[in-house]
């Protein structure tokens, strides 16, 4: 190699050190300076109570069942349909025209501003299906916005196996079905299992789409019945609280404090993320 090409290199390898320097020490700054301004907010009684002028307390624990309700019911609607609609486009659909247009609208609807998203699912599920501002509108909307993110983790990771395995449970008799659930699922489990935790995470941190069609409110259920009731009824979560409490209510305490709820739930998502990676990978290697 000659000197010059040992200096680029050496000038790459510097270049790209401070470059890695400065995205890590801009996420240890947001991390550090929300923890500090939030994190004397956040105690059992803030995470267990809801905020009532009556009885003086300043808490979450509403939104955060409203968190929980949004994302079970995104995932259940998202989720099936994502994964059979990049099972079908993977291993049934022909190459051509039509899976082409598929996959093109699918990218394009990962593309879209999620206040869009929010706007279509007021005018639709809102106004149109006469739903009202409820958790299951919210939900339904938020189906349409991580199904794109779901479906291309999905086929991406069928894309992944091998065809061999396809060809050997073919060759040994085995049904197209039978094969695509006992092979080829395992073996792409990591990928799918990464989509889905991935959507939990967008889920968790919307904002505009949820304004738009689950509305603010956030009153704890007393019971099991009113529990059920709760995705009818309107709900807000942990980022339209923050949202409501750093504009409209100037508590910034509160929003601080809801920021390091949101900040711990994301990086745990992140880490089991990692470790469910960690696992499929060493059951891989196993097998």
């Amino acid at each position: 190699m000659s000197g010059r090409k040992r200096i680029s290199d050496v000038f790459a390898y510097i270049l790209i050190g401070i470059c890695c320097v400065i995205s890590v020490s801009v996420l240890i700054g947001i991390i550090a300076y929300v923890f500090i301004k939030g994190i004397g907010v956040v105690d059992w009684s803030f995470l267990s109570s809801v905020t009532s002028v009556l009885n003086g307390t300043v808490g979450i624990a509403g939104n955060i069942v409203n968190t929980i309700i949004a994302v079970v019911l995104t995932l259940l609607i998202s989720a099936p349909v994502g994964i059979c609609g990049a099972i079908y486009l993977n291993e049934y659909a022909k190459p051509g025209k039509i899976v082409s247009a598929i996959e093109f609208a699918t990218e394009t609807l990962s593309g879209i501003p999620s206040i869009i998203f929010g706007m279509f699912g007021m005018v639709f599920f809102v106004e149109g299906l006469h739903m009202g501002y409820s958790l299951l509108a919210g939900s339904l909307t938020l189906s349409l916005m991580v199904l794109p993110l779901i479906t291309r983790n999905t086929q991406e990771a069928l894309k992944t196996v091998p065809d061999s395995y396809r060809q050997g449970a073919i060759g040994l008799g085995s049904t197209k079905l039978y094969m695509i659930v006992k092979i080829l699922i395992p073996s792409a489990m990591q990928g799918i299992v990464t989509g889905v935790i991935l959507a939990v995470g967008r889920v968790v941190g919307e904002s505009a789409v949820l304004l738009f069609t689950a509305g603010s409110a956030k009153l704890l259920p007393n019971d099991i019945k009113q529990l059920l009731l709760k995705p009818f009824q309107s709900g807000g979560t942990l980022t339209v609280q923050m949202y409501l409490s750093a504009t409209s209510e100037g508590d910034f305490d509160t929003a601080f404090g809801i920021a390091v709820v949101l900040l711990i739930i994301v990086l745990c998502i992140n880490f089991l993320t990692k470790l469910l990676t960690r696992l499929f990978n060493k059951s891989t290697r196993t097998v």
